[in-house]
């Protein structure tokens, strides 16, 4: 099948996971969600990944995303991992896994949602299981409450993903639908945007007030107030 695309919807699935049985599409609801997948449990980098997800708890819940990880493995194996992460990230601060870690629906071992969703690592050869079936590399996904994809990005899995940017991409995507802006290069929230390409420059004037016109006609920005 070809490979997702940004504006796809997410595809559906149903899942055993940590939380009890789920429909994806009817676990996520309103919310945004962040689908991320692991190689495997009992893992050096993935433990320290789940650990700062539990840690990050609230500022995804603060944001209306839910979060869940996936990994190919059993719930037995799921649970006494989740034992490892809330003891090692304790650390590093209170860590308390509330999220589901989905297993794969029927047989795991087949694949069946990395499958879906292109997940699978077809490069690097010692990432595989003793069947020789690959683990997964490291892909997020983060799907709006259309369910629509909005964002990918895949890590090899020697490399342990960065959280801080994957919340920055939240809320860019996030007050770009909300305030018909866009986020430059290395921003941040609080920092300067810059208003859509589809605003017209009186429209622009109205709409932002501190809007500033740039010697190049393409780019105008603006501060943005918005509330925590």
């Amino acid at each position: 099948m070809p490979s997702l695309r940004l504006g796809n919807i997410a595809p559906d699935f149903e899942a055993e996971t940590t939380a009890g049985p789920i429909t994806f599409h009817e676990w996520i609801g309103n919310s945004w969600a962040i689908l991320f997948s692991h190689p495997g449990d009992f893992t050096p980098v993935c433990t320290t990944e789940l650990g700062e997800v539990a840690r990050r708890a609230d500022d995804f819940a603060k944001r209306n995303v839910k979060l869940i990880g996936i990994s190919a493995n059993g719930l037995k194996d799921h649970n006494k991992w989740v034992e490892d992460i809330s003891d090692f990230g304790a650390k590093f601060g209170p860590t308390n896994v509330q999220f589901p870690i989905a297993r794969i629906t029927i047989a795991d071992e087949d694949r069946k949602i990395s499958t879906l969703y292109d997940m699978l690592d077809e490069q690097d050869a010692t990432n595989r299981d003793a069947k020789g079936l690959p683990f997964t590399i490291r892909t997020v996904f983060v799907i709006d409450p259309k369910k629509v994809i909005r964002l990918t990005i895949a890590y090899p899995a020697s490399t342990g993903r960065n959280f801080d940017e994957i919340l920055r991409v939240v809320d860019s995507l996030q007050l770009g639908d909300k305030h018909r802006i866009t986020t430059p290069v290395n921003w941040n929230k609080g920092d300067d945007v810059i208003v859509h390409p589809s605003v017209g420059n009186d429209e622009a004037k109205v709409l932002f007030p501190e809007v500033t016109f740039h010697k190049q006609p393409y780019l105008r920005t603006t501060p943005l107030k918005v509330s925590e």
